[in-house]
């Protein structure tokens, strides 16, 4: 079901699935994106101050959109993406085997006066491992068009 602007509500908090991260992953994405040792090689990951093979902040953010967009936004044609972040934190390394889940908690809806058929929406992402550690968090905003009248 599409998700419209009048669908949220300031405190309304939901939560996606989740998503365990693999090793392939984490090394693939590192390739292609991020070739930093401590995403690419295991030995190398284990002297470095993380202690082992740990995924990019940028992988971690795909995952957290990936969650979101099919747990919430897939299925609509409510969503016109995002002009932006706030705020993108990674409070903790995701390491292989990790279980991602994201909280999504509504802190702000502001209608456009510019276009009355849209509004942004404030929203605090926070992505949580499966040992309930809060290992990202970002606060985006999100542009939504207005449900269609009739």
């Amino acid at each position: 079901m599409p998700l419209y602007l009048e669908d949220f509500q300031v405190g309304t908090v939901r939560q996606t699935g989740s998503w365990t991260v693999t090793r392939d992953e984490i090394v693939a994405f590192a390739r292609q994106f991020d070739p930093q040792p401590f995403h690419l090689d295991e030995e190398a990951a284990r002297r470095s101050p993380y202690g082992g093979l740990i995924a990019s902040g940028w992988h971690t953010s795909a995952l957290c959109m990936r969650l979101v967009v099919d747990s919430f936004l897939k299925d609509g044609v409510g969503s016109l993406g995002s002009p932006g972040v706030d705020e993108l934190r990674w409070l903790q390394p995701v390491r292989p085997g990790d279980t991602l889940t994201v909280q999504i908690e509504v802190v702000a809806i502001v209608p456009s006066k510019s276009r009355p058929d849209r509004g942004v929406v404030r929203l605090r992402y926070t992505v949580r491992n499966q040992k309930e550690e809060d290992v990202m968090t970002v606060l985006a905003m999100g542009l939504m068009l207005k449900r269609p009248e009739g």
